[in-house]
């Protein structure tokens, strides 16, 4: 794809240190990264005081304060983005079940995790907590699971950044959610 060469070749200028490069690339990744904020806060309750903007602007601060990151492509910097814009979510949704003082997490289905609204924060944090167990036994698992469920990316992105082939990455995304579908449905009192 033509527009992505520009987009690969500033990140990569930037993951080697030019700080100027990430002035030509924001204009560049600012309409998708805007895509992909829409995207998750479409999932959330009505009044919920985050907008994509501030998301997006959250999320380029996290990535750039971070040390010097090394973006291979297009891909995996929206493959991160997703996990930032992602963990900003789900520590709001800590910091307000903290604040209501919530029960135990409820069971529930993969894809009722993924859609789960800050006005369900016991659910959002299951869903983490459980990718954090699954990052722990197969990082590989559930990065696939981020890039697919909460970054947007296709098969074929996925593939890419992985480095693996389409066929294994949907075979991993199968043992992937039948294990967190598993792992959501136990609930901590179960184990």
């Amino acid at each position: 794809m033509p527009e992505t060469q520009p987009i690969t070749l500033m990140l990569r200028r930037f993951s080697d240190g030019d700080k100027e490069a990430l002035d030509r690339l924001m204009p560049l990744v600012y309409t998708e990264l805007r895509r992909l904020a829409g995207s998750f806060l479409s999932r959330e309750s009505i009044g919920h005081t985050l907008q994509p903007t501030a998301l997006v602007h959250e999320a380029y601060a996290r990535m750039v304060g971070r040390q010097q990151p090394e973006f291979k492509s297009r891909a995996h910097f929206l493959s991160i983005a997703a996990k930032v814009m992602r963990q900003i979510l789900i520590d709001y949704a800590r910091r307000r079940k903290a604040s209501k003082r919530g029960s135990g997490s409820p069971k529930m289905s993969l894809e009722e995790a993924c859609g789960a609204a800050v006005d369900q924060p016991q659910a959002m944090i299951a869903l983490a907590d459980a990718l954090e167990q699954l990052e722990k036994k197969d990082p590989r698992k559930a990065q696939l699971i981020e890039m697919r469920f909460f970054g947007g990316l296709t098969l074929e992105e996925s593939a890419e950044v992985a480095g693996i082939t389409m066929e294994s990455v949907r075979y991993e995304l199968r043992l992937a959610q039948a294990w967190l579908h598993r792992e959501l449905n136990l609930g901590p009192s179960a184990k």
